[in-house]
């Protein structure tokens, strides 16, 4: 076959052709590179803003110790536990200047929070003084926020469901909201009570469209709730030395801990576990 010859004109165009077809395809692959990059960025963007604060900006921590008892206990339940998502609680009992908020972490700054209850309202006209702050803060980190209010055992249902609602604008992506009874009422029988808390509960689901979070110890609500609840997701505190917060129950949130020790947090806190990984937690989030 005869080979084809090409005139200077020719060759010179399609030397040109090569030429602008090649520095396109780097351009292509350059731009996929930084999709890419981005894309990971975003998705590492709690792990690289944890690591940036630790080196980076660095946080002076408190020395803060728990007992060896309290201390074997903590590790255990980390260690048991490795597959589910962890949290943590917060209220005016912790200083704004207490919280670096992009580095927290516990079990030796391995294990990230990713989640954050935190009190907003008490009784029938309380709001906690740290709560709109701690809220925009939480937001501002890319944590999955969740607000509760403290029950007064003795006080009016009505008006402390419309003092929750007064302060507290959940948005898509927060928990549902969340009822804290701890007391035993002076003034009523436990039966009213029960009946005040199913009043609460009816006003705020009306509000959000989603059955508020029930929380409480374990043997408050093996005692008195037990039943009284069903298909509501329960949030048990348990601080003795088992495997879950209750034998016998299905539970949602387990708080396992008063004496959470957790860098970034210049005091103790509550820490929190959630049963499941945080995509099932995300899916509990309101729309």
């Amino acid at each position: 076959m005869t080979q084809k010859k090409y005139t200077k004109k020719t060759a010179k165009r399609i030397h040109k052709n090569r030429r602008k077809n090649y520095f396109f395809r780097r351009w292509v692959i350059l731009a996929i590179l930084i999709v890419a990059l981005i894309g990971t960025g975003f998705y590492l963007k709690q792990s690289v803003s944890y690591y940036y604060a630790l080196y980076f900006n660095k946080f002076t921590h408190k020395k803060l110790h728990n007992s060896e008892k309290e201390s074997s206990r903590i590790q255990r339940i980390l260690a048991n536990n490795l597959d589910k998502t962890y949290g943590f609680d917060v209220s005016h009992y912790q200083n704004k200047e207490d919280i670096k908020w992009d580095s927290l972490s516990i079990g030796n700054k391995t294990i990230p929070l990713e989640f954050v209850v935190m009190r907003a309202t008490m009784g029938n006209r309380s709001a906690d003084k740290h709560f709109d702050e701690f809220w925009e803060m939480a937001k501002k980190h890319d944590l999955i926020r969740g607000a509760y209010h403290f029950y007064r055992a003795d006080e009016d249902p009505v008006i402390q469901a419309n003092n929750f609602l007064a302060n507290v604008k959940l948005e898509s992506g927060d928990l549902p909201p969340i009822l804290d009874i701890e007391k035993i009422p002076k003034r009523k029988t436990n039966k009213k009570l029960v009946e005040d808390l199913k009043v609460w509960c009816k006003i705020v689901e009306e509000t959000y469209g989603t059955k508020p979070i029930i929380y409480t110890y374990y043997h408050y609500y093996k005692d008195l709730l037990k039943g009284e609840f069903e298909g509501y997701p329960l949030w048990l505190a348990n601080y003795n030395d088992v495997p879950t917060p209750s034998p016998d129950d299905q539970w949602d949130f387990w708080q396992f801990t008063e004496n959470g020790i957790v860098h970034g947090i210049n005091t103790k806190v509550d820490l929190d576990i959630y049963n499941g990984n945080s995509w099932s937690l995300k899916r509990l989030t309101l729309d």
